[in-house]
């Protein structure tokens, strides 16, 4: 019996693939999505977690990572991450660097709920 592998374990696989092969794999898994019957995902809520009195930047990473599990974009990290850099390098405010770090996350939950919502229309 096989075990389904996670997520990471196949972008590792694809990643180290040469393009030919990235390209079957791709064309692979767009056959197999239009053969399948939809599967509604469900979007947990955002786990309720009080932003402290006194936090730091990179803690405040490590408690929207937690409040926001299902939030698997790169994107949103690389964001945060340059956030963080505006703190450090720049000198920028820790609380509006944190404000706007609660922004993204909120911002990237509402975008796969309603991408969410889209895939079961």
């Amino acid at each position: 019996m096989s075990m389904i592998k996670s997520s990471q374990d196949l972008t590792s696989l694809y990643e180290a693939m040469d393009d030919e092969r990235k390209k079957s794999l791709c064309d692979f898994a767009d056959f197999l999505y239009a053969q399948a019957d939809p599967i509604n995902q469900v979007i947990p809520p955002p786990e309720d977690s009080a932003r402290p009195e006194e936090e730091t930047v990179v803690g405040a990473v490590k408690r929207l990572k937690i409040q926001y599990h299902m939030i698997e974009s790169m994107s949103v990290f690389s964001a945060a991450s340059s956030l963080m850099t505006d703190h450090m390098v720049k000198g920028r405010d820790v609380v509006e660097v944190i404000d706007e770090m609660e922004v993204l996350f909120e911002d990237a939950y509402k975008e796969l709920l309603t991408k969410s919502d889209q895939d079961t229309e």
